[in-house]
């Protein structure tokens, strides 16, 4: 670990145009799709979807070819008078996920969410595809922000673009998990805030390499640190601050909620992982480490357990999304200072998140394609959709498997380094507790699975009895677009392990804790 450039360091000068396009590009997209409205609102949106891919395609490239953080300095003013904006390996790998998923949602929803023939401009559709850019732009910003204070702008952002998402059905179930959701997240970031306000009287600056070199384990910093800890984890739903989570899920529509799930709960662990190792490396304890660990065992086991109580497709989901959270502060009880197994932890951690958000986009829009065919999402009424949407139903298994980690998914290699590295360090507990969370979410996954591939005696899928005729057709193509996102959550783990070296670019050589 020696060898890792420090966050500081600059892959390059030139290149650095990169990072600024990928925030002002989704914020003029969508500016202008909110002046111009109705059709051309859904036209703006689209045609930024490719651009924002090839941008964070290019980052990803600028990145792997120097082996070092891209950096760009806003106005050429240095920290901490100044604003820096770095993209190391793992925020690099996060912007190319934000952009990949994004890009299935537009596809997903082109057709289905459009303003109604004979009308200038419809309420859903126009919020929708303003919004879109605005919470890309969102996560572009939480993914490349170089100090803490330009890291709560964005976080705030994202709430106020990810909140009225959550509200789009305009229904009042829909509002309640909106107000939950915003005030969870008010809350976080009011701890956020307050954490660094205090980092910020006792050190004079915010900016994270700074801040990285000067760090203290006096009392202030400690209760900055705990501060911005609970903060984001009320943001990204760890159990037991999670009473938001499966509501806002279940109640948003399903492409809103594969945004949410996949991409907006990742970038609050993005800066959890940012805080731990970059800002404030060696100030947290063991004990926080292990605090860390086990609210994501019982999160694990909490979300695996009542996600199989659920009766509706889409809440079963959600609770699934509060076990699958679990296993991303695994990480921080792993990655033990100088350990040999560090690097082993770290690149596990990452790769659980990023094979997540595949997987779990997936499953949120194939569960909107069985909802939109069947008219309904009872899990005890799902008897024969995989006859009516075969490709969805291969595409959730697809996606199951890689929750569950089964080889050769992406979940499996995430979770195989996750119990390696518990074995390396003696921590066998934290392996139990990965197995145990597969074995409920191939439970919760047959749930599903189940019904539909069960069939009447004649071969048919009995819709009088079971409710299974189709209500509406869906498009092939949206079935394909579910299916790529379940692919790549999937083709991950055939990725030879040598080539995850990338999310270790830009990882500080001093991480946190002792080994055991």
């Amino acid at each position: 670990m020696s060898g890792v450039p420090p966050m500081g360091a600059s892959a390059a000068d030139q290149g650095g145009w990169l990072l600024v396009a990928c925030l002002m590009l989704p914020v003029l997209a969508m500016l202008v799709a909110f002046a111009t409205g109705g059709r051309w609102a859904e036209q703006v949106a689209q045609g930024f979807a490719p651009v924002g891919l090839a941008l964070a395609a290019a980052v990803v490239v600028v990145v792997a070819r120097a082996e070092a953080p891209l950096v760009y300095v806003v106005g050429a003013w240095q920290p901490p008078l100044g604003i820096a904006l770095r993209a190391d390996g793992f925020a690099a790998a996060m912007l190319f996920t934000t952009a990949l998923v994004m890009c299935a949602v537009v596809l997903f929803t082109r057709h289905s969410l459009r303003t109604p023939a004979g009308a200038t401009e419809a309420r859903t559709p126009f919020t929708f595809w303003v919004l879109l850019p605005a919470l890309w732009a969102a996560l572009n910003a939480v993914f490349l922000g170089g100090d803490l204070f330009s890291l709560y702008v964005a976080l705030e952002l994202l709430t106020f673009a990810a909140a009225p998402l959550v509200a789009l059905d305009g229904g009042r179930p829909a509002l309640a998990a909106a107000l939950r959701y915003l005030l969870f997240a008010l809350l976080g970031s009011i701890l956020y805030l307050l954490g660094a306000a205090l980092l910020y009287g006792g050190y004079g600056t915010l900016d994270i390499s700074l801040l990285a070199t000067q760090v203290r384990t006096d009392l202030a910093t400690s209760v900055a640190g705990a501060l911005m800890l609970a903060g984001l984890a009320a943001k990204t739903g760890l159990f037991p601050l999670h009473l938001w989570l499966p509501p806002a899920y279940a109640a948003a529509p399903p492409y809103v909620a594969a945004m949410l799930a996949g991409l907006v709960g990742k970038a609050s662990f993005f800066l959890v992982a940012r805080l731990w190792f970059n800002a404030l490396p060696g100030l947290f304890p063991r004990a926080a480490a292990d605090l860390l660990g086990a609210l994501g065992v019982a999160a694990i086991v909490v979300g695996g357990v009542v996600a199989l109580r659920q009766r509706t497709l889409k809440r079963l989901i959600a609770y699934s999304s509060v076990g699958q959270i679990g296993y991303l502060f695994l990480l921080f009880p792993l990655a033990t200072m100088q350990a040999p197994w560090f690097a082993m932890a770290w690149t596990g951690g990452l790769l659980q998140a990023i094979s997540h958000a595949f997987a779990k986009s997936a499953l949120f829009l194939g569960a909107g394609l069985i909802i939109e065919t069947l008219g309904h999402g009872r899990l005890d009424r799902l008897r024969g959709f995989g006859r009516q949407l075969p490709v969805c139903a291969f595409a959730i298994g697809l996606s199951g498997l890689s929750l569950m980690g089964v080889p050769p998914s992406g979940g499996f290699a995430a979770k195989w380094m996750i119990l390696r590295a518990a074995v390396a360090s003696g921590q066998w507990w934290w392996a139990v507790a990965v197995l145990a969370g597969g074995l409920l979410a191939g439970a919760y996954i047959l749930r599903i699975l189940r019904p539909g591939m069960t069939f009447a005696p004649d071969g048919t899928a009995d819709g009088t009895a079971d409710g299974a005729m189709p209500r509406a057709g869906v498009a092939r193509s949206r079935e394909h677009i579910v299916l790529a996102l379940a692919l790549a959550s999937f083709v991950i783990g055939l990725v030879p392990l040598g080539s995850f070296g990338f999310l270790q670019i830009g990882l500080p050589a001093v991480t946190v804790g002792a080994p055991r």
